[in-house]
């Protein structure tokens, strides 16, 4: 495990979640802000990234895995927010566009896991998978509080080539807790009316800038993270990515741990946090 620190605000850990997250304090996480790789869509160039699994099952299972984890280092009063993708049951090709696309980064094609009907759940050809919901589901079973799925709607949507369905244009977010009584500021992000946040969210796209290949909008962290914790909070991302979580939580005044599987966004991470932040000095 290799640890960029600034001062107590800023941790970002590269490595397996799996093998960190035991070695952070219980109860030091107010609030868990993330989007796992999305199961057979890209390649993040390690051998035991999430996303690479055999079968959407074993996917499901080792994000409740990780989860449980989290679940330990969450104070009695935390939240989870969640960004899960969607992909669907093929038999054939991967195409140009939508959730079976290949993509650039994609160096071993591990999407193609998404192109064969996987033998579960009563998978059909062309059937949406659900995965979602599903990891939703298996983590409510697993003792989270499922309190509210929120629709991400896209401002610019991937395009896709169909023509026997609408184009995807949302995603989901899933706000779960660890106790029936849990922080929650209702008055932090409002409607523009003044009326209480609505659980749909247009937003735009956002670049981090460095090639990150699944970048999530500021706006969606910065509203996570308002809703759900206070100044000085300390806020988690286990599937650290470009960094926006932790470049979100600083601005909000918030500490933040970040963890990366892949020394490459760990790198990029850093760089962005002190684009937007030059005084930062990494011990």
């Amino acid at each position: 495990m290799k640890s960029d620190v600034l001062t107590s605000d800023l941790q970002i850990l590269t490595g397996d979640c799996r093998e960190l997250l035991p070695a952070l304090p219980p109860e030091s996480v107010q609030c868990c802000v993330t989007s796992p790789p999305y199961w057979g869509l890209r390649d993040y160039d390690h051998p035991s990234q999430i996303g690479a699994e055999p079968s959407p099952v074993k996917y499901v299972e080792n994000l409740v895995e990780i989860f449980s984890k989290v679940k330990r280092i969450l104070r009695k009063d935390g939240t989870l927010w969640l960004n899960v993708g969607d992909g669907y049951a093929r038999n054939g090709g991967t195409g140009n566009c939508g959730p079976n696309a290949i993509v650039g980064n994609t160096k071993k094609l591990i999407q193609k896991r998404n192109c064969k009907v996987p033998n579960c759940w009563g998978l059909k050809d062309r059937d949406l998978m659900g995965l979602p919901w599903r990891v939703a589901f298996a983590l409510q079973s697993d003792g989270w509080i499922f309190r509210s799925r929120i629709t991400w709607v896209k401002k610019t949507a991937m395009p896709e080539s169909v023509k026997n369905r609408p184009t995807n244009a949302t995603e989901e977010i899933f706000l779960m807790s660890k106790s029936p009584t849990y922080y929650y500021n209702s008055d932090a992000v409002r409607e523009t009316s003044g009326a209480n946040l609505r659980n749909f969210w247009v937003l735009g796209p956002d670049t981090s800038g460095n090639g990150h290949p699944a970048t999530f909008p500021r706006e969606l962290a910065r509203r996570c993270i308002l809703l759900g914790s206070q100044t000085s909070d300390t806020i988690l991302d286990p599937f650290g990515g470009s960094g926006t979580t932790g470049v979100v939580a600083q601005e909000l005044n918030r500490r933040a741990i970040l963890i990366e599987i892949n020394p490459k966004y760990t790198k990029f991470s850093k760089e962005r946090i002190r684009h937007d932040n030059p005084k930062i000095l990494w011990l």
